[in-house]
């Protein structure tokens, strides 16, 4: 049983930074997809970040050039670097795991399991 949990979350003013951890356990799969997902109330889940097993990452238009997933770490842990962040990141970010051999993106509905999710507040 693969099981997700975040970190990290907190509130911080408008240009700041925060570090979250995605910690995977029971992970026993080859080919696997991890991704970060935010939703802020009244609307809809939405993919900012992904990391594929072989390294390969992606990142939403609106968190290009801000958010990272840095590289070389343990394969069951994933990290989200923001940086320059605006009140509108203010959100729950959860982390998603995929394991397969297709390719998702930033369809939620893609994903196998998700943590419980972190809260980022970003006052202006």
């Amino acid at each position: 049983q693969v099981q997700l949990q975040e970190s990290g979350g907190g509130s911080v003013q408008s240009g700041g930074s925060l570090r979250l951890s995605c910690a995977a356990s029971g992970v026993t799969y080859r080919n696997y997809i991890m991704a970060w997902f935010r939703q802020a109330p009244g609307k809809e889940r939405e993919g900012v970040a992904l990391i594929k097993y072989d390294g390969t990452t992606k990142y939403a238009d609106v968190v290009k050039g801000r958010f990272t997933i840095p590289q070389g770490n343990a394969r069951d842990t994933m990290y989200l670097q923001m940086n320059s962040l605006k009140p509108e990141d203010t959100a729950m970010y959860f982390c998603a795991a995929y394991y397969g051999t297709l390719q998702p993106e930033f369809d939620p509905d893609d994903y196998h399991y998700w943590g419980q999710g972190t809260q980022v507040t970003v006052s202006s």
